[in-house]
């Protein structure tokens, strides 16, 4: 008789678990529940269809509902599964009732944190997730004229593109002293800000929330600096892991509160694993629990999960997190972490950088690269890398991710080989100029 795999949750991570209990069980019932009307888009393009970037939504779209279907995975949609009984092995399913299991794959995803002030049930709060909203807020944006993002999230710092790009009177408002503060450094974010003023995007750091004011529909923003007319607020706020079916089930949470899951993404809860955002990762130099991290970690979690719920045998590592956006005109990104991050959690470290450029400087098109690097002191080891840049970053994030995995060394970046054409490689790789630069620090102290 053919296993029973249920999943709860039709992105990255759920969409991921289908896809590897297949792989490991072809026979397998694979059934996702899903509260929304579609599986396995990318909400993370939403701002650039907004920005204009990417011509329509439909461009998102990875699959037809057909191919799910050929596939043998039964997607029920606009379904929520209301509560798990992990000893009898049921969920409780809003108008079907009870459905048994073998095995159940938790990828509730994320709720936006609530900004806690009064006016939150005005019209005109926007909270970017939902494919189908956000094509009906497409249309509301041809109306709107002055807009405030609320928080410089990785998501804010896209929208704020994307509405300046859009010609809104665009405000951003942060509590915090630059963009991204919780993991990108000052000196990378500076080259954003001013590409955001070049923009006409007006920034509020230091400030905080106070009330959205309004009577019915949003007509302003309250803050500790004033108060912003707008037609528009799109809240960025943290993302906080949707555990409640969880810890209602009594699975074990973290300090980030997310579900804990070991390396085979399983919970503490016999036979039920997890994915994607409502879990918490441990990182892999300081061992940190971290939650919220990105689509492709999140499939590759479930990725994980489905196919060991469907009997076979993967296992997923502690993260060292590559990371990425376009901002403003620049593109930034790192690995593992930043000088921020390594003071908050007290780690010590040394720092190599370095201005280069991304092609020969009489390729047309050439664009400057700024490299920064961590690495321990005494040993040399790679602790982190942060960049801003107009192309390459998301290359070198990916190969300092894995170079800081493997304990490369200043040393080692410093003589490492580089790729040199003209028109995709500059003679001298930044990497190896930030790493020489390190080493000249540290042999001068």
């Amino acid at each position: 008789m053919a296993r029973k795999i249920v999943i709860v949750g039709g992105g990255a991570g759920g969409m991921g678990a289908a896809g590897g209990v297949k792989a490991a069980d072809p026979k397998a019932e694979v059934i996702v529940y899903t509260g929304f009307d579609d599986v396995a888009y990318s909400p993370c393009g939403i701002p650039y269809v907004h920005g204009r970037e990417i011509e329509n939504f439909e461009k998102l779209f990875l699959a037809s509902k057909q191919a799910y279907v050929d596939a043998g995975i039964d997607v029920h949609y606009n379904t929520d599964v209301t509560s798990v009984d992990v000893k009898r092995k049921v969920v409780q399913v809003a108008g079907e009732g009870e459905v048994e299991w073998d095995a159940l794959v938790l990828a509730t995803g994320f709720n936006y944190a609530d900004p806690g002030v009064p006016g939150g049930d005005l019209g005109g709060l926007y909270y970017v997730k939902n494919i189908r909203e956000a094509m009906e807020w497409d249309k509301v944006l041809d109306t709107v004229k002055s807009a405030v993002v609320v928080q410089a999230t990785p998501l804010g710092v896209e929208m704020v593109t994307a509405l300046g790009h859009r010609g809104i009177e665009t405000h951003l408002v942060d509590p915090s002293p630059w963009p991204m503060s919780e993991v990108a450094d000052p000196d990378i974010m500076a080259p954003v800000e001013e590409s955001w003023r070049e923009l006409g995007v007006i920034t509020h750091f230091n400030t905080t929330l106070k009330a959205f004011v309004g009577d019915g529909q949003l007509a302003a923003v309250q803050t500790s600096d004033g108060e912003i007319k707008a037609d528009l607020a799109v809240v960025c706020t943290h993302k906080e892991p949707n555990t409640a079916l969880g810890v209602a089930a009594g699975l074990k949470t973290g300090s980030t509160g997310g579900i804990i899951v070991d390396e085979r993404m399983a919970t503490s809860g016999p036979g039920v694993f997890a994915a994607g955002d409502c879990t918490e990762i441990p990182h892999g130099l300081s061992g940190v629990p971290l939650q919220g991290l990105t689509g492709s970690h999140a499939y590759a979690q479930g990725k994980t999960a489905g196919i060991n719920a469907g009997g076979g045998q993967r296992t997923y590592s502690a993260v060292y997190v590559p990371w990425g956006t376009a901002a403003g005109k620049w593109i930034i990104g790192g690995a593992s972490f930043g000088e921020t991050t390594a003071t908050a959690l007290g780690i010590p470290y040394v720092v190599g950088t370095a201005q280069g450029i991304s092609r020969a400087r009489y390729y047309p098109g050439v664009k400057p690269v700024k490299v920064k690097l961590l690495a321990q002191p005494g040993s040399l080891r790679l602790l982190g890398a942060q960049m801003v840049g107009g192309e390459g970053i998301k290359e070198r994030a990916d190969f300092l991710a894995m170079a800081v995995k493997f304990g490369f060394t200043l040393h080692d970046l410093a003589r490492m080989e580089n790729v040199y054409s003209p028109a995709i490689g500059a003679l001298n790789e930044p990497i190896v100029v930030a790493a020489q630069s390190g080493l000249d620090a540290v042999s001068k102290n």
